[in-house]
């Protein structure tokens, strides 16, 4: 069992190199500026812009935990937040991070794993816009 899991592992990270190196840009020849230096690829991809009337209809099961005045999950220690007017870069940032697995909380990153970039930012819109 233990074999197996290593040569899976040990074929995973191969493929992985593997398609580093396909995606790799080719060394420009001397003289010549790096391709990072032209225009189209200098250029940041545009910033989502948040729908608070469709963030409001992707909130509906945030509200079974953050809607509830002083709730506590089944974490006894850990006390829910209110995220209804909290800044929208904030939400934006929060949500990513569960997302990406950089914040740890099993029913909040379940719940982002879910989310678009789009829908991040709607949601954002929406609970920013909440008083």
């Amino acid at each position: 069992m233990i074999r197996s899991l290593f040569l899976a592992s040990c074929l995973a990270m191969a493929g992985t190199a593997a398609a580093q190196e396909q995606a790799a840009p080719a060394p420009a020849p001397q003289g010549e500026a790096p391709a990072a230096a032209t225009p189209a690829a200098a250029a940041a991809p545009a910033a989502v812009t948040g729908d608070a009337a469709r963030g409001r209809q992707l909130t509906y099961t945030c509200q079974g935990c953050h809607g509830v005045t002083g709730y506590k999950n089944a974490y006894p220690n850990y006390h829910v937040p209110k995220i209804g007017g909290q800044a929208a870069a904030y939400l934006v940032n929060a949500l990513t991070e569960y997302q990406q697995g950089n914040r740890r909380h099993p029913t909040m990153q379940a719940q982002a794993e879910s989310f678009s970039a789009q829908d991040i930012a709607d949601i954002a819109a929406y609970l920013s816009s909440v008083k």
